[in-house]
């Protein structure tokens, strides 16, 4: 079983609490507060494990918590922190908060392990509120409370190339051909149940090359395994079209073009704009299919075109293989070399701490001007850089997913008005 998706629920550790004591020792006394202090919470911290390539142990165990801080002791004794728990994932892993969809980390690119939920801090001990006015404090101060959250976890293979076409067309048996990984190979829909990375290596040049498992029509829709397959091709850069132009099942290699691609378009437009190869696969069964040749001709006359070049291959005797990769190796000189990294969209160390804090929206007369504030604005703005383009654009969503702007708007605030926060003001534009 192939698993890229799941929903998994994390809790950082709480933090010890303080503890209330006071030193009892033969011939000392009146002896003062010695409470220690409570352990810190643990934390739950992701990290990328290049041997993983499936999320199905996420399946199994949906619920992880690290370990909490113990309570302080007697004697100024502080107590243990939790133990953290580190969650290992595959590369490619993008983590959402599960309510929202929207991306919490991305451990993709430099990102190999990360924090997502720190553990609550130890509680003070009585020994540290002694003062000249009370020397014998009855009290502690409590640990703070853990932090939980519902993510999705989805696994967005990570590859500069990816194969995509209908199952049989021979995508796999191509990375087979062309890499040294060893994907399993069968005749029957849905050959591929995962997606296999493989290493070309063209004499000195090479990429990374993935076959994207089979699609079917309506794959946009969720039919079939469709979204689960669909998100790893936004990771890639080039795609190469694998197609079976012998006709050896009866279908039409341009009509499965244009499917694919229009299942491509209708779960993410943009991902048209990547740049495509066409690969005629099957040379090798021309002689004994009638019409393949006339199939050769349509493709060339349907999409070259539109600037797509159609290479015909056999990834059973190698034939044509090599021309076909120098073309998809040159493409990616052409592109960006950055990876396709998703930006953070939900911190939780802001948001689970801020999200409950109260606010107010309002209209100040005297000064034209129109307020937002509270506590949940005044510890947003303790979290955040306003100065940084990052900084500026998670102030701009965190107005929008609180309803601040939609209470502005019933306000009557128009383009140009001032919105006073603590000390910032801006100009409103919608």
């Amino acid at each position: 079983m192939y698993c890229d998706k799941a929903r998994v629920i994390l809790k950082s550790g709480k933090g010890g609490d303080g503890h209330v004591s006071f030193r009892r020792e033969k011939y000392v006394t009146n002896g003062g507060p010695d409470g220690g202090d409570g352990g810190r919470g643990g934390d739950v911290i992701l990290k990328v494990d290049k041997g993983l390539n499936t999320l199905i142990d996420f399946r199994n165990i949906r619920k992880y918590a690290a370990g909490n801080g113990e309570n302080g002791g007697k004697k100024n004794c502080r107590g243990k922190d939790g133990d953290d728990i580190i969650l290992k994932v595959p590369e490619g892993t993008v983590v959402r908060e599960a309510e929202s969809g929207q991306v919490i980390i991305d451990m993709s690119g430099d990102c190999m392990e990360y924090t997502i939920l720190k553990g609550g801090k130890g509680g003070l001990g009585n020994q540290h509120f002694a003062t000249s006015t009370m020397q014998a404090p009855k009290y502690a101060q409590p640990g703070q409370p853990a932090l939980e959250l519902e993510t999705i976890f989805e696994l967005k293979i990570v590859a500069d190339v990816g194969l995509v076409g209908f199952p049989n067309a021979g995508k796999s048996s191509l990375l087979a051909a062309c890499t040294n990984a060893r994907p399993k190979i069968a005749g029957y829909q849905f050959t591929t149940l995962q997606p296999n990375l493989g290493v070309v290596d063209l004499g000195g040049d090479g990429f990374v090359i993935s076959d994207i498992p089979g699609l079917i029509e309506g794959a946009s829709d969720g039919l079939g395994l469709g979204h689960e397959f669909l998100r790893h091709v936004e990771r890639t850069k080039v795609l190469i079209h694998v197609v079976d132009a012998a006709g050896t099942e009866g279908r039409d290699p341009v009509e499965d073009i244009r499917l694919i691609n229009s299942e491509l378009e209708k779960y993410n437009p943009d991902l048209l704009k990547k740049p495509q190869i066409i690969a005629a696969n099957k040379s090798d069964l021309f002689a004994s299919y009638e019409g393949a040749e006339d199939n050769i001709k349509a493709l060339k006359d349907a999409f070259e075109p539109e600037g797509l070049k159609v290479y015909t291959i056999s990834a059973a005797t190698g034939d044509g293989i090599k021309e076909l990769l120098r073309a998809a190796f040159e493409l990616l000189k052409t592109l960006p070399e950055e990876q396709i990294v998703f930006e953070q969209e939900y911190n939780p160390e802001i948001n689970l701490k801020i999200t409950e804090e109260p606010y107010t929206v309002y209209f100040d007369d005297e000064e034209d001007e129109y307020v937002i504030e509270g506590p949940r604005i005044e510890k947003m703005l303790g979290y955040t850089n306003l100065d940084s383009e990052k900084g500026f654009a998670f102030f701009q969503r965190f107005l929008k997913d609180n309803g601040m702007l939609e209470q502005l708007e019933e306000l009557g605030i128009k383009d140009g008005d001032t919105v006073r926060l603590y000390g910032h003001s801006f100009e409103y534009y919608k």
